[in-house]
């Protein structure tokens, strides 16, 4: 039988939120579980009483009360939440107003700034008025074309306080992959910066900004942050003001625009590797209510602790951290590269300021261990208490490396869920242990399982993941698509009422989650459906390589066949005693069907900005396709490489 790689102390169960909240169910709602697996079936099986219930736990603060929780239970597309109830985003992150620290923001260059949460709450109020004055108000949309900076939490906040609408992107997509996103939902204010940092160079950003301006006529006004200080004389451009001249010196009271549970609060983007992104729009209570419970209960983010996420303003993962101040956390923000100037930035970080939640992307790991850190030994990482990882499934090796050389005693939770729901539908647990490979537990609420070809839910077999009752955090809509065609096709064109994540999974024994890849990337060598995951997971741990990507190559009959493309490491070369090495490691780790017909070394494996591998861009490539929106890839380049492929 397996064995975890690690359990808490019952010392530490005791401790953590997610044995308050059970007291509190007791206590209050006269409901006693046993464990997690039984409040978990409650959660789902009386979703209405579950969220009203959390909502409570949370002391959500709304102007006017509810008048019903779940409407249209039945109608998963269509149903909605907590009718009736107004409330705001921004204020629910502005609870705290001491002089406790907020923000804690580095970079690369070893530069730091302290926001308590008093200051947030002015500087918030400076650029609210601003806005206001511009006229800015519920429904217009604001956007933001920032380095994870300061500057970016404080438009935010300032936007939404106001009822208005915010949507962010990074400075590292060029022309055409800010205008295939802002185009489509043409914001009035475009807030920016001067620059960012990488590896040791400052990018311009400024550059940039008149053609997107120009392109996008909704823009009135440009607001930029002097981050870098490169080119300032450009901010004088038209519509062009610096932030100090923007802000209100002296503002009025902070107020905040009481607006419905489900009013729209974000605009993200599918990575658009595929087609125009969708704008995806996600509502202000579902998404607090989603990110409470998931940090309060499934991190076991407490007030005062020191929460980071290693992201961009232009993923998900920022939209969750910055919920962290609902619960009093210190954001740790990083700009840079989180290997410059060494691989230790990161750790240097989580010693110097006694980090508590330390998160990150499953290819930061692996690229961790291939650089021989080993951050347990060099650091003193005693305040650490949790790893998380998202992005790409995290591979058995990289379960053993976090315990073996960053930390033993720590919770690593390996995330998944995306942009579609802002949040997770798969996560940790700090009251379950740990096991290799696998994602401890579904998220409460979250119907979650995995359906075989005839839709029937299935254990230890893959499937896809489905969610089979509504939750409050589903899109409220799409940009531009009124009638919801959009919105029905990505998630509810393969089951009725039942949404279908893309996914492909097991639901372990232990019911548990182990992830195989996109369903879109699944391989099909002789009608088999097999996880690209699969494979990386059985070459990762090889020296010889940095990285690799798997596609399945159209063949007569057809059928298709499995073809590797690997990064190889410094000095390495491509023999056919290495192919013959991957070949024979892939098919004693996984099965014969896995084994690729084909192995090719690359110089490099494209992947998205928000550090994902584009494995349908690479097929589109080698089957003679065009690749749209290629300004979604940090690397587009890349992609010029495996032309020599076809067939």
């Amino acid at each position: 039988m397996k064995k975890p790689l690690w359990e808490p102390s019952p010392e530490r169960v005791q401790e953590t939120q997610m044995t308050r909240w059970m007291a509190y169910l007791r206590e209050k709602k006269e409901l006693d579980f046993s464990d997690y697996w039984s409040l978990h079936q409650w959660s789902v099986a009386e979703p209405a009483s579950f969220w009203e219930a959390f909502w409570e736990f949370c002391d959500i603060q709304s102007s006017q009360p509810y008048d019903a929780v779940l409407e249209n239970a039945d109608d998963m597309l269509n149903s909605s939440w907590f009718r009736g109830a107004r409330l705001n985003f921004a204020e629910h992150m502005l609870r705290y107003r001491t002089d406790d620290t907020a923000i804690l923001f580095c970079n690369e260059g070893g530069d730091e700034r302290i926001i308590s949460y008093h200051e947030l709450a002015h500087q918030v109020a400076q650029i609210a008025q601003a806005l206001r004055e511009l006229g800015v108000g519920p429904g217009d949309r604001v956007a933001g074309y920032l380095p994870n900076i300061p500057e970016a939490i404080v438009a935010m906040l300032a936007t939404v306080s106001l009822g208005a609408i915010w949507s962010s992107t990074s400075p590292d997509f060029g022309y055409r992959g800010v205008l295939d996103r802002f185009g489509q939902i043409e914001p009035k204010v475009l807030f920016a910066a001067d620059g960012y940092y990488y590896k040791g160079k400052v990018i311009d950003s400024l550059s940039r900004l008149p053609a997107i301006v120009e392109s996008i006529p909704s823009i009135q006004n440009v607001v930029i942050a002097s981050y870098t200080k490169q080119n300032s004389a450009l901010s004088l451009a038209a519509k062009m003001v610096s932030w100090d001249d923007f802000a209100v010196e002296d503002p009025e009271p902070l107020t905040f625009a009481q607006m419905p549970f489900d009013h729209p609060l974000y605009i993200l983007y599918s990575s658009g590797t595929t087609g125009i992104p969708k704008c995806i729009v996600h509502g202000a209570g579902g998404t607090l209510l989603q990110h409470l419970k998931e940090h309060r209960l499934h991190v076991d983010i407490k007030a005062g602790d020191v929460f980071f996420y290693f992201t961009t303003c232009g993923w998900m993962m920022w939209n969750w951290l910055v919920s962290g101040l609902a619960s009093g956390a210190k954001l740790l923000l990083f700009d840079g590269s989180p290997f410059h100037p060494g691989p230790d930035v990161l750790w240097r970080l989580a010693e110097k300021h006694k980090m508590k939640i330390f998160g990150t992307s499953a290819k930061y790991l692996a690229a961790l261990e291939k650089a021989g850190m080993k951050p347990g030994e060099q650091f003193d990482l005693s305040a650490l208490r949790s790893v998380l990882s998202t992005g790409s499934p995290l591979s058995e090796a990289s379960f053993e490396y976090v315990y073996r050389d960053i930390k033993q005693d720590v919770h690593l939770a390996s995330i998944a869920g995306g942009t579609d729901l802002i949040s997770c539908f798969v996560l940790g647990n700090p009251q379950l242990p740990v096991y290799s490979e696998e994602i401890q537990c579904p998220g409460l609420g979250m119907n979650v399982l995995a359906f075989n070809d005839d839709a029937q839910p299935v254990t230890q077999e893959k499937g896809e993941l489905v969610c089979i009752t509504p939750f409050p955090c589903q899109p409220i809509y799409f940009w531009n698509d009124p009638d919801k065609a959009r919105y029905k096709s990505a998630y509810f064109d393969v089951y009725p009422n039942i949404w279908r994540h893309g996914d492909f999974i097991e639901v372990t024994a232990r019911k548990g989650t182990i992830i195989y890849g996109r369903s879109d990337a699944t391989l099909n060598p002789g009608g088999i459906r097999i996880g690209t995951a699969e494979i990386y997971r059985a070459i990762e741990p090889l020296p010889e390589l940095l990285d690799s990507l798997v596609i399945g190559r159209d063949i007569p009959g057809n059928d298709v066949e499995v073809v590797l493309f690997v990064k190889l490491a410094e000095g390495v070369e491509m023999t056919d005693a290495l192919t013959k090495t991957l070949k024979q490691t892939i098919r004693k780790e996984t099965t014969p069907r896995h084994v690729p017909s084909a192995v090719y070394a690359i110089p490099d494996i494209p992947y998205t900005i928000s550090g994902k591998k584009v494995e349908l861009a690479v097929r589109r490539v080698v089957h003679g396709l065009s690749v749209p929106n290629r300004d979604a890839l940090a690397n587009p380049d890349a992609l010029e490489y495996y032309k020599a492929f076809q067939k």
